[in-house]
C-alpha cells in the first residue's frame, strides 16, 4: 500500500479523534434511547475504519449498550434483513427488532423506538459526508428511509 493510503487513513482517524475529543454525542433529550434496555447489535466490515467511527458515536451517547461484530462478509446481515440494494451502506446496526443502515444519527434512531412503526428498519443510503463517522461538513438534508417487509420504501425523516 502506499504512502497515499497510509495518509488518508491516518487522517481519517485524526479526524475521528476530534470529532469524538470535542463533538460527543449524547442520547440526552432522546427519552426513547435513554429508555431502551436492549444491546445493539452493529455489524460491520473488520477493516472499514468509518464503521469503527459510527459504532464510537452509538458507544458515545452513554446510554446505548453496542456489541461489535466485525465480520469479514456482512452481505448474509443485509440479505437477513431483505435490505434493498440501493439503500445500503456499510454496516448494519439491529435496534431492538429493526435495522438500522448506515451512518443514521441519533435524532432518527430515537425516532424509530419511540414511534414503533410496523417497518423492518431505517437506512440512510451511501457514507454522506459529514453523517455520524463521516469526515467533512454536512450539506444538505440526510435522507432516511424506512423500509417495509416487502422491501418497499418510503422516506421515514430527513435531518
Amino acid at each position: 500500500m502506499g504512502k497515499g493510503f497510509y495518509f488518508a487513513f491516518g487522517l481519517l482517524i485524526l479526524v475521528g479523534i476530534f470529532f469524538f475529543a470535542f463533538m460527543k454525542p449524547s442520547a440526552s433529550g432522546y427519552s426513547a434511547l435513554e429508555n431502551f434496555n436492549g444491546t445493539v447489535d452493529f455489524y460491520r466490515s473488520e477493516s472499514c475504519g468509518c464503521c469503527t467511527l459510527h459504532e464510537s458515536y452509538l458507544r458515545g451517547s452513554g446510554k446505548l449498550n453496542v456489541k461489535d461484530n466485525q465480520m469479514s462478509d456482512i452481505s448474509s446481515i443485509k440479505t437477513g434483513f431483505n435490505i434493498p440494494t440501493q439503500l445500503q451502506s456499510c454496516h448494519t446496526a439491529v435496534v431492538g427488532n429493526y435495522f438500522v443502515e448506515g451512518h443514521i444519527p441519533l435524532e432518527a434512531i430515537n425516532k424509530l423506538i419511540s414511534e414503533k412503526p410496523n417497518i423492518k428498519g431505517i437506512a440512510m443510503p451511501g457514507m454522506p459526508q459529514g453523517s455520524p463517522g463521516m469526515p467533512g461538513a454536512k450539506y444538505g438534508d440526510f435522507v432516511i428511509y424506512s423500509v417495509n417487509s416487502d422491501g418497499s420504501y418510503e422516506e421515514f425523516m430527513r435531518i
